[in-house]
């Protein structure tokens, strides 16, 4: 057994020195030190010994156990030191070269139109207020004097959620208009932009997912005065001074009288084209003063307070702001569109 453990000693302390890496060196680990191993199996014999020889073959069998396992631990080491020097080397940075230049992106031509209508009402001292994109029909048509059987109202024309059409994809975003009225203090000025859904089919102008922004002004003594020249004056601020409104008279049944804003067709100038559908406008927004059924649903002393509101299609702002052509290109996200602005 002497000259066994000798054996096993010699050769596995020779073996853990050439061990080309960590995974070889653990096989070798198991081979001689596993349960099954080879040391392992020379101390199963111990007991085939006398009483006198297992004290020296059992210290000696200690010791060859050290020994293996020192080994073991020092090839270890090395291996890792070698494996992170190799890893070092193949990492290696030169720091000399060039970096790869950052490509920075910037807004959306959409983001950019909105960000300009928030700062101008901002700067007339309206609130910017935000709300829920799935809207109660409370408060997107009977608050807003939309009763049923209203067009607006039909399965054609909105997005629900439910049968009892009571829960749907908001097709505006006048329902904030009404929680201003249930939750702030008179005199009201706020815009409200966001999402909004209809079941427009995709053209040149429209689509069934789109952004608006909604305004509100409720004040003492406020008249549709008010509404053309404070609607004329963020036009004149957004497309430069001179350009080119009307208004035409129209129909919504939150207010009363209403109004359609058109702008001047920015692709033909008033001529007539695919865009402008040989109109030579394009019309930007719904407006007129709040009809005061909305005002006394809300609680409001409609001899005392009136107001007016409006709703802007924001990517028709944008098409207009920046000469496009056609809406389908806002969603499309091609960069060769978006890096032209």
């Amino acid at each position: 057994m002497k000259e066994q453990l000798a054996k096993i000693r010699s050769e596995a302390l020779a073996a853990f020195a050439s061990a080309p890496d960590s995974a070889a060196l653990d096989a070798l680990r198991v081979q001689y030190l596993g349960k099954k191993g080879e040391l392992t199996g020379v101390l199963k014999m111990m007991g085939k010994l006398s009483a006198e020889e297992r004290p020296a073959m059992g210290q000696l069998a200690n010791e060859v156990r050290a020994a293996l396992e020192t080994a073991i631990e020092e090839t270890s080491a090395k291996l890792a030191e070698a494996a992170l020097e190799q890893q070092l080397k193949d990492e290696a940075v030169d720091v000399t070269i060039p970096g790869t230049e950052v490509k920075m992106g910037h807004k959306h031509p959409m983001y950019i139109a909105l960000d300009e209508i928030k700062d101008i009402f901002v700067g007339m001292g309206f609130t910017v207020l935000d709300g829920p994109e799935v809207e109660l029909a409370e408060y997107n048509f009977d608050r807003l004097n939309a009763e049923e059987g209203h067009p607006s109202r039909d399965w054609s024309d909105t997005f629900y959620f439910d049968e009892d059409s009571r829960v749907m994809l908001r097709s505006q975003t006048s329902p904030m208009q009404v929680r201003a009225m249930d939750t702030m203090e008179l005199p009201i000025r706020i815009v409200a932009p966001g999402r909004v859904y209809r079941k427009d089919e995709v053209d040149a102008t429209h689509s069934p997912m789109f952004h608006q922004v909604e305004g509100m002004v409720i004040d003492k003594g406020v008249t549709m005065a008010d509404l053309k020249g404070t609607l004329n004056t963020v036009v004149e601020q957004l497309y430069g001074a001179g350009t080119k409104t009307r208004f035409r008279p129209h129909h919504f049944p939150f207010t009363e009288p209403s109004c359609e804003m058109d702008v001047q067709c920015h692709k033909c100038g008033g001529v007539g084209c695919p865009t402008c559908k040989g109109e030579g406008w394009i019309e930007l927004l719904g407006a007129g003063m709040i009809h005061p059924k909305v005002l006394q649903m809300a609680g409001i002393n409609t001899e005392i307070y009136s107001g007016w509101a409006f709703g802007i299609g924001l990517e028709r702002t944008a098409m207009r702001r920046f000469k496009i052509a056609d809406l389908r290109l806002i969603f499309e996200n091609d960069i060769r569109f978006l890096e032209q602005f």
